[in-house]
């Protein structure tokens, strides 16, 4: 990945780019939105699935 402001780990990342590169797949701010939207689908993928089927609602 290039370095840019959603893939930088912190400033340091300027000086330490070659030694950091390898977590700014999963530690930069590209990461955090890009696991947060996965999150998300997993969920209202779920949520659909449990409202289609024909299973009661969960109660307490």
């Amino acid at each position: 990945m290039d370095l840019h402001q959603l893939t930088a780990i912190s400033p340091i990342d300027g000086r330490y780019h070659p030694q950091v590169s390898t977590l700014e797949g999963f530690f930069s701010e590209y990461a955090l939105i890009k696991y947060r939207v996965y999150v998300e689908i997993q969920y209202l993928s779920s949520w659909q699935i449990r409202k289609s089927s024909n299973y009661p609602p969960k109660t307490k």
